[in-house]
């Protein structure tokens, strides 16, 4: 496992990439957040620089995956923050680390909830990705940014998720796809705080998040990658969040 540390011994923020994608996708955050937390960005097994040695690619293994970093930095007060899939990893680390994560931040992982897809919708969804994997991925992500999002950005990041390994992808992708299933379970289960960092679109549902006890926050003026879309609105919500659950944290500690 690859995974870089910045800033003081606690409370921490480990930040967990999305689908197909890498912890350089947090660059923006590490230094923003340092000054108050222990800032942890992770690449998930078969993702950036970590190995691709073992054959499951689930939601359940990369929750694996984000337990391995806290337990061998042994952390305690954690703020998990998780992209796009990384949401999903975020809850299963949470479902692992039970009473050392204090709350979850999605960024940009549902707009809504619930949010099942039946088996014919997931085969729907995979069937163009099966087909032709780099180009399907491509033209999927350059219509995730913002239409005045900067080009240069766009296409880096088109490339970067278009060429990671199929095998890895596609398995992570299906996982992803259906285990959004038994999320509204989960979080019964869990009783963490957890916030929403959106963009501010029509796709954003506010009230359905807000009845499974999720705050939400919108940015506008970016699509799916707000961290790095407009890294200064974003780091601003994020630290927001941060020190409200750690500070509701320390107060119910005390």
């Amino acid at each position: 496992m690859a995974f870089d540390v910045a800033g003081p011994d606690a409370p921490s923020i480990v930040l967990v990439h999305g689908w197909s994608c890498h912890r350089g996708h947090w660059d923006a955050q590490r230094d923003a957040l340092a000054d108050e937390f222990k800032v942890v960005t992770v690449d998930l097994a078969g993702h950036g620089d970590s190995s691709t040695c073992r054959k499951e690619w689930t939601i359940e293994a990369f929750g694996a995956d984000v337990q391995a970093v806290v337990d061998s930095l042994a952390l305690d007060d954690v703020l998990l923050v998780g992209h796009s899939m990384g949401g999903d990893v975020v809850l299963e680390a949470a479902r692992r680390l039970q009473g050392r994560v204090h709350g979850l931040v999605w960024v940009d992982a549902y707009s809504a909830l619930p949010h099942a897809r039946s088996a014919g919708e997931v085969l729907r969804v995979m069937t163009p990705f099966r087909k032709d994997f780099r180009r399907t991925t491509q033209e999927f992500v350059r219509r995730l940014f913002h239409p005045r999002a900067d080009a240069a950005l766009v296409e880096r990041v088109a490339l970067e998720m278009s060429s990671a390994d199929p095998g890895v992808a596609l398995g992570a992708m299906e996982s992803a796809l259906t285990y959004a299933r038994g999320i509204p379970d989960l979080l019964s289960e869990l009783r963490l705080p957890i916030a929403a960092i959106n963009p501010d679109s029509s796709t954003t549902d506010v009230k359905s998040l807000n009845s499974f006890g999720i705050a939400v926050a919108l940015i506008p003026g970016v699509g799916h990658f707000p961290m790095m879309e407009d890294p200064s609105a974003f780091n601003r919500a994020l630290l927001g969040v941060a020190r409200q659950f750690m500070q509701s944290q320390y107060q119910s500690d005390a």
